[in-house]
């Protein structure tokens, strides 16, 4: 608070001032009043308020497309990142990400059941690359291939989609023919992981127009696969691969089938493995028996498997793949030269 005080000054020589001075001293005191008054008002009212920040866009919730890519070119060459680079070169926005490039060169059965078992656990419009090709530069057709679950499948037609699209539903599929859909320089004819799949991949994932990459393929080509044999006296079926890199032996037989021979958690199991008898106990999970010992159990995709508790089964019993099995019904008799135990 302000305190004013005036002095109003009195003529020595008379008591009176005169009308020109009172005059002069009353806008004096009008101005500085209102002065004083405006300085007041200024003080007593709050500080304005900061401007509120502008509103920032909330986030996209449109997921970015995906490629999923599988081969057998292995990691000691440049194929996989001249692929990669091709696609990222394409559309550099998309996701990258692989299930195997250690496939066994040239097996389509194994990339099939690779894929057979990935698949379930990527959303509709996912888009899979898939090169394993050991008729790379022959008559057999590139294509895109579509399930009934909405998933595309940039592959060779060599059977490799068979497993995945028997169980999904097959869709549609066209051959890659149009050259856009392509690198735009001299394809190869033997490398159409870089200059037809990965490309078309790509711009698929992006957003082109799957109708235009070329002609309907009514039919692809079926891969034969064999299935596990089952009759009265036990289950004949076949090797597929190796749970690398722990070397568990991976066999065609299911956990259904399998459960119709009869056996239980802990029992002994006769089993024949490429012609040799052994003997394994069925086990739920490899702690349930010592380290370094063996077992039967069934594998994480629901099949029959050969394993070594904290070792590996294939290098230790020199077990080959692909090769056979037989595992016969519970209390049945199997015929073998000399059964041992593993």
């Amino acid at each position: 608070m302000y305190t004013f005080r005036f002095t109003w000054a009195r003529d020595i020589s008379c008591d009176y001032i005169t009308i020109s001075e009172m005059n002069v001293r009353i806008r004096l005191l009008v101005a500085l009043s209102i002065f004083f008054a405006v300085g007041i008002s200024g003080c007593s009212q709050p500080a304005p308020k900061p401007a509120a920040p502008a509103a920032t866009a909330a986030p996209s919730s449109t997921a970015r497309p995906t490629i999923v890519f599988m081969t057998d070119f292995g990691t000691a060459n440049d194929a996989v990142a001249i692929c990669r680079a091709v696609i990222w070169g394409i559309a550099p926005d998309l996701r990258l990400t692989d299930i195997t490039h250690q496939v066994t060169p040239f097996s389509i059965e194994e990339a099939s059941r690779f894929i057979f078992g990935v698949t379930p656990y990527y959303p509709a419009n996912t888009v899979f690359l898939i090169v394993v090709d050991p008729g790379v530069g022959t008559t057999r057709k590139a294509i895109i291939a579509k399930s009934k679950k909405g998933q595309y499948f940039v592959a060779p037609d060599n059977g490799v989609l068979t497993p995945v699209l028997d169980r999904d539903g097959f869709d549609s599929a066209r051959e890659i023919t149009n050259q856009n859909w392509m690198i735009q320089a001299a394809v190869s004819s033997t490398f159409h992981g870089r200059d037809i799949f990965s490309p078309a991949a790509a711009h698929l994932a992006a957003g082109w127009d799957y109708n235009l990459v070329g002609p309907d393929v009514p039919q692809l080509v079926r891969l034969t696969s064999k299935s596990a044999v089952v009759s009265d006296k036990g289950i004949a079926g076949d090797l597929i691969g190796l749970d690398d890199p722990f070397g568990s032996v991976i066999t065609d037989i299911t956990r259904e089938d399998f459960t119709k021979l009869g056996y239980v958690i802990g029992d002994k199991v006769p089993v024949t493995i490429n012609k040799k008898a052994v003997t394994l106990p069925f086990g739920k999970t490899f702690m349930d028996v010592p380290v370094g010992e063996s077992l039967l159990y069934i594998d994480s995709r629901g099949r029959v498997g050969f394993a070594v508790n904290q070792g590996n089964y294939a290098k230790k019993f020199n077990v080959e793949v692909p090769g056979t099995v037989f595992i016969p019904t519970k209390h049945t008799p199997i015929t073998t030269p000399k059964p041992g135990k593993h």
